[in-house]
């Protein structure tokens, strides 16, 4: 009989996590690579897409290296990840969100406060959407 595994994931601020558990929960083998990270000024915090999911493939397969088991035997993957926002263009190429125009700087990290005045006049406006949101716009 075929063991079944599971592949959870976690996307943090700093760092692509993962680890392989065995149906009973069981952690098995766990792998963590790191996210650069762009600040070009102040209240600014900028990541590459790209090198989000090249972390996240890295820990993948390294977490599963350590765990000894065959990829045809992970039946299920978790993944969850901090909320941020990445800019695509209509062709699916990175589009800056930097300062600096670099394309690869192309998603805003949640501790970005560079819209502060933007979200605060959303939040004056007192739009009902805010009503789902906590009553509050976060920067």
């Amino acid at each position: 009989m075929t063991k079944s595994f599971v592949c959870a994931v976690d996307v943090g601020t700093g760092s692509a996590r993962a680890g392989i558990l065995d149906t009973g929960g069981t952690l098995l083998g766990r792998a963590e690579h790191p996210i650069v990270m762009n600040r070009p000024k102040a209240d600014h915090a900028e990541h590459d897409s790209q090198d989000i999911w090249s972390a996240v493939c890295i820990a993948v397969r390294a977490a599963r290296e350590k765990a000894g088991v065959a990829v045809e035997d992970i039946v299920g993957i978790s993944f969850d990840a901090t909320c941020s926002l990445v800019v695509r263009g209509r062709d699916g190429g990175q589009l800056s969100v930097s300062v600096s125009g670099e394309r690869r700087w192309d998603t805003v990290v949640w501790l970005d406060h560079r819209a502060i005045a933007e979200a605060d006049e959303c939040t004056e406006s007192g739009h009902a959407v805010l009503d789902y949101i906590g009553g509050v716009m976060s920067p």
